[in-house]
C-alpha cells in the first residue's frame, strides 16, 4: 500500500522546495506503487500564491494530522533584506506569518502522531522553530538560516538531510531531491529509489545524518 506524502502549501512558498520532492515521491509511486503525494494547505482546496511572482499552485485539500504518512513542509522564497516599507516581503518575514499561522497547530498535531513523520525543506524547519515545536530536536535548513535555527534551541547538524526519527529535514533547495530519495528508500527499499534516481539523472549527495552507530573521535 502506497504511503502518503502531504505537502503543505502556505502564501510565498518556495515552489522548488515543493516540487521538488513532490515529483520524486510521485515517481517512486509510478515505478513501485511506494509513495503517493497530494498538495495540501492548512486552509483547505485553494489556490496558493509562491514567493516567485506569477507562479501558484493548488491545494487539492486541508492540511489532515491524522493520516498515516509525511507532512512535508517547505521553506519560503522572496529577498533577504529589506521591509514592508521598501514593498519587499522578506523570507524571514515570510516565515514567521507561516509560523503564526493556522497550520501549525495541525502540524504540531502531526509531531505527536506516531503514524506521521514531518519532513521539512530548506527553510521549512525555521518555520516549525519559530513556532516552538523543535526546541531540542535535530535538523538542518538552508546554510543561511543555520545561526537563527540554532538560536531557536535546535541541535543543527552539517548535513544534507537529517534524520531524527519522526522528524527529516533537509537543507538548501535542492536537497528536497535528496530528501524525497530517502524517503523511498526508507519506505520502499533502495531499488526503487535508484530507479527514480536514474530517471531524474540525479544522484544524492553526502550521507545522511543519524543519530546511530558509533560516536567519530577528533581527528
Amino acid at each position: 500500500m502506497a504511503v502518503s506524502a502531504q505537502v503543505v502549501l502556505f502564501d510565498g512558498f518556495d515552489p522548488l522546495d515543493v516540487i521538488g520532492i513532490y515529483e520524486v515521491l510521485t515517481a517512486g509511486g509510478m515505478v513501485g506503487g511506494a509513495t503517493t503525494a497530494e498538495l495540501v494547505a492548512a486552509e483547505g482546496p485553494r489556490a496558493v500564491a509562491s514567493g516567485i511572482p506569477g507562479i501558484s499552485l493548488d491545494a487539492r485539500s486541508g492540511l489532515d494530522p491524522d493520516r498515516p504518512g509525511y507532512v512535508v513542509v517547505p521553506g519560503a522564497v522572496g529577498p533577504v533584506e529589506g521591509g514592508p516599507e521598501d514593498g519587499a516581503e522578506t523570507i524571514p518575514a515570510l516565515l514567521a506569518r507561516f509560523a503564526q499561522s493556522a497550520a501549525m497547530p495541525l502540524v504540531r498535531r502531526a509531531l505527536a502522531n506516531p503514524d506521521v513523520t514531518v519532513a521539512t525543506v530548506c527553510g521549512g524547519s525555521l518555520a516549525l522553530a519559530m513556532a516552538g515545536l523543535l526546541q531540542g530536536r535535530t535538523a538542518v535548513t538552508n546554510a543561511l538560516g543555520t545561526d537563527l535555527l540554532k538560536e531557536t534551541g535546535v541541535h543543527v547538524v552539517d548535513a544534507r538531510v537529517v534524520d531524527d526519527g519522526d522528524l527529516l529535514s533537509a537543507g538548501g533547495v535542492t536537497s528536497g531531491l535528496d530528501l524525497g530519495l530517502y524517503v523511498l528508500e526508507r519506505e520502499a527499499g533502495p531499488r526503487i529509489a535508484r530507479a527514480v534516481e536514474g530517471f531524474f539523472e540525479f544522484e544524492r549527495r553526502g550521507t545522511v545524518w543519524a543519530d546511530r552507530g558509533r560516536v567519530p573521535q577528533p581527528l
